[in-house]
């Protein structure tokens, strides 16, 4: 079996620690030796090297990388609000653009609307007049049938109203009458 070595260290009474505290206090070694004035040099001179050693990785490595990436960014950035700009100014000419086709064809709607409306009405018109002389043409028609029919019943109504007052004047007197006197008697009555 191994050993375990032993170390002799001696702990010092409770009574014996403190004036062991408080004389190295009074000597100037003690405490936090950072703060000791003997050893400021040495942290000056580590903090100065330390400070340029961080000065110029920063200046030199860490800042450039960083301008570098922020300048990507706002070229980046720039680059698509151009981008926007032009693509906002192209939506704005072809909204125009369809804004004058919209007009364009409204005009041309109302404009052909009235053409159909004007040629409606002319051939309506043309209709109109073509029935209307064929209905004049169908009137004189039947007004020229309705004189030859009127002076044939006219030639009629004489012979008719001859024979029928001879007839009568033969009934009520008993007595033919004469044509001579006959042709007088329906003269006057006309």
């Amino acid at each position: 079996m191994a050993s375990t070595p032993t170390l002799d260290v001696q702990t010092p009474a409770p009574g014996d620690l403190h004036a062991e505290t408080q004389a190295a206090a009074e000597h100037g070694s003690g405490g936090l030796p950072q703060f000791e004035f003997q050893h400021w040099a040495g942290q000056i001179g580590y903090l100065l090297i330390l400070f340029v050693l961080l000065y110029v990785l920063v200046a030199k490595v860490f800042a450039p990388r960083l301008r570098k990436v922020m300048d990507e960014r706002a070229d980046t950035i720039d680059s698509a609000i151009a981008a926007a700009r032009s693509v906002q100014t192209e939506a704005a000419a072809q909204a125009e653009a369809a804004r004058a086709e919209v007009e364009k064809a409204r005009a041309d709607a109302r404009a052909t609307a009235v053409a159909a409306k004007q040629r409606v009405t002319e051939e309506f018109n043309a209709r109109l007049a073509a029935d209307e002389a064929v209905v004049n043409a169908r009137i004189a028609e039947a007004e020229g049938a309705i004189a030859k029919t009127r002076d044939a019943a006219m030639t009629n109504v004489t012979t008719i109203a001859s024979d029928a007052a001879a007839a009568m004047l033969e009934r009520l007197t008993g007595k033919a009458a004469t044509d001579a006197e006959l042709a007088a008697a329906i003269k006057g009555a006309a």
